[in-house]
C-alpha cells in the first residue's frame, strides 16, 4: 500500500513555533504571511541555476531545519546516481539525496521557508499535495519557484527571465510572450499549479542561461534570481558573493570564448540578436533571432534538446 501525503515528510522541532503560532488563528488576516521559496534541483535547473541561488542563501543567512522529506521514496536512484566515497579497498560515504525545508531569516529579520534539495522523479501528486498541507499548517501565503532554463542568449548581456504565476497580478510587472504550448512538466510546475487550484498565490521565475553554458554552474543566473525573488516578495537578500562569483565566472567564459573564432563569432551574433531585440522592445526582457520573440514550437524543441542531452548523460545499462 503506498504511502500517504503526511507519511512523506517529518517535521521536526523546530518547526513547533510556526506551527503553534497558525495554529492559533482563527481569522485569515492573523496569519503569519510566510513566503516559502522552492529551487527543486532537477531537468528544469539549466547550469544548476536554482540550486545554487538556494544554497548561496543557506549559506548566508540564519536558518534552521524544521522537516525534512523521505527522498529515498522519492528519487530514482538509478537514474540520478548518488555520490559514493571509495577509499583504496572500501565504500567510506554515501551522499544521500536530500529533500529538506528550512526556515531563514532574510538581512531584515523577517522569516521565510525554502523548500531546497532534488526533485522527486515519484509521487508527485503525494509529494505536492504534502507540501500543500504544510503551507496551510505553517502559515505559508506566497510560494515562489527558483527555476532556469537554456536559451538563445550571450552570456554578455544581463540575464534575463520568464515569469509565471497562478494569477496575473502577482507578476503584472513582467511581460507575457507566449500563447499555449506544451512543454514537459516539473514537480514545480505542478506545485504551482495545485496551489493556484487552491487559491494559494504561487508564482516563479525561470533565469535564461546560455544554451552553450547549460551544463556548467553560471551564478550570474543564481544572482538574477535572488534579486527578482527580492522584487517579487519585498525580502532583503544578500547578493555580494553571488555577484563576486558572476563576475569571476564571466572572466573565465570571455577567455574561453576569446580561445575560438568559431565561439566567438557565435557569441558575437547572439549578442546582435539580443541587441536588435531590446532596441525593439525597449528593454523588455525576452529575445529571440531576428528581434523576433521565438515562437512556442522553438522554446519547446530548446526545452526538448536540452532534456534529451539531460537524459544523454545519465548512466544506462541497468
Amino acid at each position: 500500500m503506498d504511502r500517504s501525503p503526511e507519511e512523506l515528510v517529518e517535521l521536526l522541532p523546530a518547526a513547533e513555533r510556526f506551527l503553534a503560532r497558525e495554529a492559533a488563528v482563527t481569522e485569515p488576516g492573523q496569519r503569519r504571511g510566510l513566503v516559502l521559496v522552492h529551487d527543486l534541483a532537477g531537468d528544469f535547473d539549466a547550469a544548476h541555476a536554482g540550486a545554487l541561488a538556494g544554497a548561496h542563501l543557506l549559506a548566508s543567512l540564519p536558518n534552521e531545519l524544521i522537516a525534512r522529506f523521505d527522498a529515498d521514496a522519492l528519487v530514482d536512484y538509478r537514474a540520478h546516481r548518488p555520490r559514493m566515497t571509495f577509499s583504496g579497498d572500501r565504500y567510506e560515504a554515501f551522499a544521500a539525496p536530500e529533500i529538506s525545508l528550512h526556515a531563514l531569516e532574510d538581512d531584515a529579520g523577517e522569516p521565510f521557508l525554502l523548500l531546497h534539495g532534488a526533485e522527486p522523479d515519484y509521487r508527485w501528486e503525494r509529494f505536492v499535495a504534502a507540501v500543500s498541507a504544510l503551507v496551510e499548517r505553517l502559515g505559508v501565503t506566497s510560494v515562489v519557484a527558483l527555476q532556469a532554463i537554456p536559451m538563445p542568449v550571450p552570456h554578455t548581456r544581463p540575464v534575463t527571465v520568464t515569469a509565471h504565476a497562478s494569477r496575473r497580478q502577482l507578476i503584472e510587472p513582467y511581460p507575457v510572450y507566449w500563447g499555449e504550448m506544451r512543454i514537459p512538466g516539473s514537480v514545480s510546475a505542478l506545485l504551482e499549479l495545485r496551489l493556484g487550484e487552491q487559491g494559494v498565490d504561487a508564482l516563479g521565475v525561470a533565469a535564461h542561461v546560455p544554451h552553450y553554458l547549460a551544463q556548467t554552474t553560471y551564478p550570474a543566473a543564481s544572482l538574477s534570481l535572488v534579486e527578482h525573488l527580492e522584487r517579487l516578495t519585498g525580502l532583503h537578500l544578500p547578493t555580494e558573493t553571488l555577484r563576486e562569483a558572476a563576475e569571476a565566472h564571466r572572466t573565465e567564459v570571455d577567455a574561453q570564448i576569446a580561445r575560438s573564432s568559431e565561439n566567438t563569432a557565435v557569441v558575437a551574433a547572439l549578442e546582435q540578436q539580443y541587441d536588435s531585440f531590446t532596441a525593439a522592445r525597449e528593454g523588455s526582457d525576452l529575445l529571440g533571432g531576428a528581434g523576433e520573440v521565438p515562437s512556442a514550437e522553438e522554446i519547446g524543441a530548446e526545452f526538448e534538446r536540452f532534456l534529451a542531452d539531460q537524459d544523454r548523460k545519465r548512466p544506462r545499462g541497468e
